[in-house]
């Protein structure tokens, strides 16, 4: 049988689809992670500017956003989603930048929808009011929205773009009263920035039926200024709100979850912590990420991606595709988390806003 080379940045070794998984069965890592998530990036532009990952020092008017010839269309992205979801994902995030700047956003949702994975959209959440109700009827299971402060002067500090609180808790209560729920609602945290925060939005969700998630500051990109002494442990999170709102832990939902899941003992609902930096669940990670333009990512901290756009756009045929992202998955031995050092953090890596978080 004819050896597929697979064009890859990481200058991945030539394929014999013999050796691969057979069409259709679950695809293992080097450490023996299955593939289960599937994030999709659909725009590297974002209406925000957010200091812990679009710095408007870096990303300014003059920024050389991808040109629309360049990203994906809905059909290539169905068709390579189509081939995950056979291989065993089953969930599908879409995200960006922000995923509702995406024009017709919606209609990819639409033709996602019928894979039977479950279909989730990561957003800023201010476009929500006049497009929750189409993603819905599109098909969208549920929806995670961004937001890192409830005062409005520190959120627009955060922000960067003088987007006001209110806009954000409007796309959340579109969100509910759409049914996309539950909602999940993730803060980001850095240390002496925004964690004074941290009590008032555990008050405010509280008891909402949303999902609140706290995430520690990670040094995904080469554009955010990540220092060590900025990140604020998951453990110290869940201890400052245990003092107000007695907590206990819960089971994950499902083996890989990345949240750490804490409920309120009296009833109130449940939080989530995300570590990445201070414990590591590199271990159990089963995401794999499609960049705008059409490339794989295997971490979240990634230097370089796996080019399938090249395939996509070449007519390859199903059997080609496959066996790229076949030998992509099994070639994979990431573990970043693991490994961090002041060394790793400083090395460029590939930015959040283009690969989605």
């Amino acid at each position: 049988m004819k050896v597929i080379p697979i064009r890859s940045a990481l200058a991945a070794a030539p394929v014999d689809p013999a050796a691969l998984p057979p069409p259709g069965s679950p695809l293992a890592d080097r450490r023996g992670r299955e593939v289960h998530d599937l994030r999709i990036s659909v725009t590297d532009r974002c209406n925000f500017r957010c200091v812990y990952c679009m710095p408007r020092e870096v990303f300014d008017k003059d920024y050389p956003f991808l040109p629309r010839m360049d990203l994906l269309s809905f059909e290539e992205i169905l068709r390579v989603a189509r081939l995950f979801v056979a291989r065993g994902v089953r969930k599908i995030r879409i995200t960006g930048g922000e995923p509702l700047l995406r024009k017709n956003i919606e209609r990819l949702i639409e033709m996602l929808a019928p894979l039977g994975a479950e279909l989730t959209l990561t957003t800023n959440g201010v476009l929500l009011p006049r497009l929750a109700q189409k993603l819905k009827d599109a098909g969208l299971n549920r929806v995670t929205v961004s937001l890192d402060a409830l005062d409005d002067a520190l959120f627009r500090r955060m922000n960067d773009a003088d987007y006001p609180v209110s806009q954000v808790l409007e796309g959340i209560a579109a969100a509910a009263e759409a049914g996309l729920g539950p909602i999940k609602v993730n803060m980001v945290v850095k240390r002496g920035t925004n964690d004074v925060d941290i009590e008032a939005m555990a008050r405010r969700f509280r008891g909402s039926g949303h999902i609140l998630r706290f995430i520690e500051f990670m040094d995904v990109g080469s554009s955010n200024g990540w220092k060590m002494d900025e990140v604020l442990p998951s453990s110290e999170v869940v201890a400052r709100i245990h003092r107000h709102f007695p907590l206990e832990p819960v089971d994950p939902n499902y083996s890989g979850e990345v949240a750490e899941r804490w409920r309120y003992v009296d009833g109130g609902g449940e939080i989530g912590v995300i570590s990445s930096v201070t414990q590591a669940f590199c271990s159990t990670c089963t995401r794999i990420r499609l960049s705008t333009e059409g490339k794989l990512y295997t971490c979240l901290f990634a230097q370089a991606g796996h080019d399938l756009r090249s395939l996509l756009r070449a007519e390859a045929d199903d059997i080609r595709l496959d066996a790229a992202i076949a030998s992509v998955w099994q070639g994979r031995e990431d573990r970043y988390s693991e490994i961090r050092t002041a060394h790793t953090a400083a090395a460029r890596k590939i930015e959040m806003s283009y690969i989605g978080g």
